[in-house]
């Protein structure tokens, strides 16, 4: 796989914006194979209003983000209200994000977060536009990465390394079981148990080690008096999905 653009693509363009564009999409368009069944990718149409690629074996769709520098705990996105009704909708589209640095035109990071992972609390509302600006008062939104679990952010390429495409499509096949997961509240838990975990920042941990989440767990759900024993009811969905192992009694493994 290449890790820099082809910058004599760009050549034509005087506006930066439109430089990074036609850079970036053109790497996605030649380097990226869809992370669900291992096609190359296809770009849509630029009046298409989603989605940016698309996968024509296996129908997957994608919106490409970029950013360069640091990727770091948030991406700006569009319009607040837009973004949480296509949480709703079943064609939402994954998101790849690709981290670039301008010096060299070198990729950094290229990853892909599966559209399942997006749940409304993962976005953050921005401030209303001053009365001022051009569009008065529209209201847009950024992702929230850090909220997104690690196993989340399925990686073509981290920091300049590339990873293999059976390592790709096997993290991808991973948490393909939250995809049944349809209640927003459900969901969520789940997603907070894996953060959970990642937070411990080891394979091998204790129920007692995710116990002591438990009273900031409580005030995300206030209405749930039953903390631990929920705690235990997602321990044993992720067992039984396969993303962990049952060690021993209190002792779980990361698979």
């Amino acid at each position: 796989m290449r890790t820099y653009f082809d910058a004599y693509l760009a050549k034509r363009y005087k506006s930066a914006s439109q430089k990074i564009r036609v850079l970036t999409e053109s790497w996605v368009k030649s380097q990226i194979f869809c992370p669900g069944c291992g096609h190359d990718v296809k770009s849509y149409a630029h009046n298409k209003p989603v989605a940016d690629f698309y996968c024509p074996s296996c129908r997957e769709e994608f919106e490409l983000k970029s950013k360069k520098d640091n990727i770091g705990k948030k991406i700006v996105d569009g319009a607040y209200r837009t973004m949480i009704e296509r949480l709703q909708d079943s064609n939402n589209p994954n998101f790849f994000l690709l981290n670039y640095a301008l010096q060299g035109f070198k990729v950094v990071n290229f990853f892909v977060i599966p559209k399942y992972f997006f749940i409304p609390r993962i976005i953050e509302k921005r401030k209303p536009l001053s009365q001022t600006a051009r569009r008065a008062g529209w209201i847009g939104c950024n992702i929230l990465l850090q909220n997104i679990p690690s196993s989340g952010r399925i990686f073509y390429i981290r920091n300049r390394k590339v990873e293999s495409r059976k390592h790709v499509l096997e993290n991808w096949r991973k948490t393909l079981f939250l995809k049944d997961s349809e209640k927003p509240e459900l969901k969520g838990w789940i997603l907070d148990i894996m953060n959970c975990i990642d937070r411990l920042n080891k394979r091998d941990f204790l129920l007692s080690e995710i116990y002591n989440f438990e009273n900031e767990l409580s005030a995300r759900y206030p209405n749930n008096k039953y903390i631990k024993d929920k705690i235990r009811q997602q321990l044993q969905f992720l067992r039984d999905k396969g993303y962990l192992d049952f060690v021993s009694r209190g002792h779980y493994r990361l698979t």
